[in-house]
């Protein structure tokens, strides 16, 4: 099983992409994840918030398999503290599925099509982030996950 984060468009922002990198290769120790970047729609600017979100709706469907299970990071998820995200993942890791993939939508959100197909919502915070930033934070919280799992000293109680 692997962990996939798919994406709506590159991350724009050298800091970031950094940031994202540093968590991506320290996650190596700890389990495949895949980061995959869904290009942005060509002249989205010309769509409907509605026709953009069906758009890219397909394109974040045409990634996911029949067996995976499919969590959304929307705002009007779940949350949880970072030890209940762990059990979450120790949870999900036991499970027999094919693989474990975070979604973040465009600008929009995502179209109905994704809510239906979606396992479950997690809101990152009650607070709004770009959607480049919920990139790194994603894979931070995903890195503490781990290290609370393995018993390491990154995460403070």
């Amino acid at each position: 099983m692997k962990i996939k984060l798919l994406v709506i468009g590159k991350t724009d922002e050298k800091f970031l992409e950094e940031g994202i990198q540093k968590y991506l290769n320290r996650l190596k120790h700890y389990h495949p994840v895949e980061f995959i970047v869904i290009p942005d729609i060509k002249q989205g600017g010309k769509y409907t918030a509605d026709k953009l979100k069906e758009a890219e709706g397909k394109l974040i469907l045409g990634k996911v398999q029949e067996g995976d299970y499919l969590i959304l990071l929307d705002e009007k998820g779940k949350s949880f503290t970072s030890p209940e995200f762990a059990a979450f993942l120790q949870k999900r890791l036991n499970a027999v599925t094919t693989n474990l993939v975070f979604a973040v939508g465009g600008a929009f959100g995502f179209s109905p099509e994704v809510y239906q197909r979606a396992n479950d919502k997690f809101s990152l915070s009650k607070m709004t982030f770009t959607h480049q930033m919920v990139r790194m934070f994603f894979f931070e919280q995903l890195y503490r996950g781990f290290t609370i799992l393995r018993g390491e000293k990154y995460h403070n109680d």
